[in-house]
């Protein structure tokens, strides 16, 4: 399993687990997912933060 896979999991779990019961539950494990994520696609190197917040352009 990747690292990407276990993140999003990792997140699933604790979101489920957090916010345990109705409506806030299901919002907070897709919110903490989708961080875990993130997180693992950063940890991968299959996202790039510097592209995403550097310079628009360098000519």
């Amino acid at each position: 399993m990747s690292t990407t896979r276990w993140c999003l999991a990792i997140g699933l779990v604790l979101g489920i687990v957090l916010a345990f019961g109705g409506w806030w539950a299901l919002v907070s494990a897709v919110v903490l997912g989708f961080i875990g994520l993130v997180v693992g696609r950063i940890a991968e190197g299959k996202l790039d933060m510097a592209a995403l917040f550097g310079k628009a352009s360098s000519r």
